[in-house]
């Protein structure tokens, strides 16, 4: 729950949130509606995910539909974006990056041409390079991104913004979430990122449940209700630096992940070493987060785990009714 103060700086007033029905997104939906803002959810999903907010069918690859939704917003949350598994981004690399790029460049846009005063853009971990842990830097990065495409999307998006900096002075800012789970996310094991994709696995009695690579994989897994509050927070205070990170800031391996989903389900799991484990470790430093917005973590692996199961378990089938941008050839 957002203090009472941050909360009273949105009461009343009109906010934007793209890619509303995602799992970040519906968390900042409902953060925002909690504090008494009119809030506007974007996006090209049938799905309905708060009664107080209103929800609109939008394609943000399209500059006009984008300069229409951000007139006369004081707040705009850009977190739409593309989120898939490690082949999913090798085996559909255009996927990934042209609708990303539309997207950001055609938000971010609209909203400097709409006179739009306050911006958070949602970027990724993916748009770093490599490294043990993650630490934010004023200076743009040398070495490619982990996640090629998309991570070259999401880097050109933070470009723009500090192109709006240096031209009009505007005070847009940019936060990096890290392996983000929780209710609302994509379900489909055939494009799912780990922990969904492993949730999904188990409750269709796979048997034994396939884990990619060996299990030493280290991530930083961040609930969605965390980051979002995050976000909001950043969009309050504004940020100092280049870009923020937002994670738990503790490393997990894939093998303490599989053991505290055994904590609560009964499963067989299978460590397939021939699969790619991606990035031996990706963790990030949140003490700017701490420092600038007093962002803290609250949600424990095990808790955000149990509630992202009991939400999965009553809603399998709401990735069906949502904008697949990697179904297609």
């Amino acid at each position: 729950m957002l203090p009472r103060e941050i909360q009273e700086a949105f009461r009343g007033r009109s906010a934007l949130v793209t890619g509303g029905t995602g799992m970040i997104g519906r968390c900042v939906v409902r953060a925002l509606v909690e504090s008494g803002a009119k809030v506007t959810s974007a996006s090209l999903d049938d799905v309905q995910v708060d009664a107080d907010a209103t929800h609109i069918k939008a394609d943000l690859t399209d500059l006009e539909q984008c300069r229409s939704m951000v007139s006369e917003k004081d707040f705009v949350f850009h977190v739409a974006g593309i989120k898939g598994s490690v082949e999913m981004t090798i085996q559909r690399p255009a996927s990934f990056f042209v609708p990303l790029a539309m997207m950001n460049t055609n938000v971010l846009e609209a909203c400097r041409a709409s006179g739009v005063e306050r911006v958070v853009y949602v970027s990724s971990i993916g748009a770093y390079g490599s490294a043990e842990v993650f630490v934010e830097s004023d200076e743009f990065e040398t070495s490619p991104p982990m996640d090629r495409y998309p991570g070259w999307a999401k880097r050109m998006g933070e470009l723009q913004v500090q192109a709006y900096k240096e031209q009009y002075g505007l005070q847009y800012s940019v936060v990096r979430p890290s392996n983000v789970y929780g209710p609302g996310d994509n379900f489909d094991p055939e494009s799912a990122m780990v922990i969904p994709t492993l949730m999904a696995r188990i409750a269709r009695g796979d048997d034994p449940v396939l884990v990619w690579g060996d299990g030493a994989a280290i991530r930083d897994f961040a609930y969605a209700d965390d980051v979002a509050e995050g976000i909001v927070r950043a969009m309050h205070f504004g940020t100092r630096t280049r870009y923020v990170n937002l994670g738990s800031g503790v490393g997990v391996s894939i093998k303490e992940l599989i053991e505290t989903l055994a904590e609560f389900l009964e499963f067989a799991p299978h460590f397939d070493v021939s699969k790619p484990s991606g990035y031996p470790r990706r963790v990030m430093s949140i003490e700017q987060a701490q420092e600038q917005l007093g962002y803290e973590p609250a949600v424990s692996l095990r808790q955000g785990l149990e509630r992202t199961w009991e939400w999965f378990q009553a809603n399998r089938d709401q990735h069906l009714k949502k904008q697949n941008y990697l179904g297609g050839a």
